[in-house]
């Protein structure tokens, strides 16, 4: 049996003169169907004639160019409204004359160029047509053709509001589409300056503290093992973000805490920056990203350390509560001099962003024992 969608869909692929062409076979036929002989508009007074092999031509002119009213719409009016004009000075008064208000209709929602040169053009017509069947004497009065006109009026309207709501429509679309690009764009700068960063300036404190090594070549070697497994750290992370840029490759692997963190702080101290990691309740599974986002925090403000407070006692403290997961990083020593460790503001404004879509508060500054603190609380409701 045949899927009605898979049907749909062949048919949506069709060229849109082959999906308009029923449309004007079957206004073609109509004339012919002998219920609906006489059922036509019929403008003025002029004297009806029965189809014959002559009504060909109008009723031909009236349907077959609908097939392409919506690929060439100017020309598909055009000549309809002749066949129109032809059909009622000839007194055939056919059906098919439905045709001109959906040749209308596609024109307004569909014509691209010069739409008020033929707004213009059209009225001249029907008017001109107008004056050809208003014969004297006939007692038809000029009200019927001002209605008719203002019917084919409110056929132009349906079709530019059809317009303009297809424009509102793409431009919606268009918004979605660079908001979502803006949002994957600044997601993606945020990971590479989180591992980049991070590990970057752990290899070039290192690097440096080996260059006075020279005399020592077990320290020397313990130090370049360090740059060696930091890089390869930089190599891992740094395909991970950019796993996103690769619709193939899948989801990003979430970066954990917990046993990360303690990863994360070891190699802060190969670097050689004195940092001490306490953890106050057990680890427990956390729901969302409150793991990955209490990562970023710690890695953010390890950097910010290592950076700016070289050799600072730091410290580390990990807390699990039953619905909250708390992380704060304290720098000795450098609290009083500056309320933002310098460079570190771009990527604390990524933190604090970052943690506000987790849901939770991060709160970067000074305390009184002059120790600058970077301090999150993310909800972290025990996953199911």
């Amino acid at each position: 049996m045949t899927d009605p969608r898979a049907a749909a869909a062949v048919w949506r692929r069709l060229p849109v003169v082959v999906r308009d062409l029923p449309l004007a076979v079957l206004i073609a036929a109509a004339p012919w169907v002998e219920a609906l002989q006489g059922q036509g508009t019929r403008l003025g007074d002029m004297p009806e004639r029965p189809l014959d092999a002559l009504a060909l031509v109008p009723v031909a002119l009236l349907s077959l160019p609908l097939a392409v009213r919506r690929r060439w719409p100017a020309v598909s009016l055009a000549l309809v409204a002749l066949g129109f004009a032809v059909d009622q000075i000839s007194g055939y008064l056919s059906v098919a004359s439905i045709a001109l208000p959906i040749a209308l209709v596609s024109a307004g929602a569909h014509l691209e160029r010069h739409r008020s040169a033929v707004v213009v053009a059209a009225s001249a017509g029907y008017v001109l047509l107008a004056v050809a069947l208003d014969r004297p004497g006939t007692g038809e009065e000029a009200s019927s053709f001002v209605v008719f006109y203002l019917v084919l009026a409110v056929a132009w309207g349906i079709g530019a509001w059809l317009r303009q709501s297809r424009d509102a429509e793409a431009e919606q679309r268009r918004h979605v589409e660079e908001t979502t690009r803006l949002t994957e764009r600044t997601h993606l700068a945020r990971e590479l300056h989180d591992v980049v960063t991070h590990h970057v300036t752990a290899m070039v404190v290192q690097a440096e503290a080996a260059r006075y090594l020279t005399a020592r070549p077990d320290r020397l070697d313990e130090a370049l093992t360090a740059v060696t497994d930091t890089g390869r750290r930089a190599i891992s992370d740094l395909r991970q973000v950019l796993d996103l840029l690769d619709p193939a490759a899948g989801p990003a692997e979430r970066v954990p805490a917990g046993g990360e963190l303690r990863e994360l702080v070891d190699r802060t101290r190969l670097a050689g920056q004195p940092v001490e990691y306490r953890q106050e309740g057990e680890p427990r599974p956390v729901a969302g990203d409150a793991e990955a986002v209490a990562y970023r925090v710690v890695q953010e403000a390890l950097t910010n350390a290592l950076k700016h407070a070289r050799g600072r006692r730091t410290t580390v403290h990990v807390g699990y509560d039953t619905d909250v997961l708390t992380v704060e990083v304290a720098t000795h020593g450098v609290g009083s001099k500056k309320a933002v460790p310098p460079g570190g503001g771009r990527g604390l404004a990524g933190l604090r962003e970052r943690v506000a879509t987790a849901g939770g508060e991060l709160v970067a500054g000074p305390d009184d024992g002059g120790a600058f603190v970077v301090r999150a609380s993310l909800p972290a409701g025990g996953a199911a």
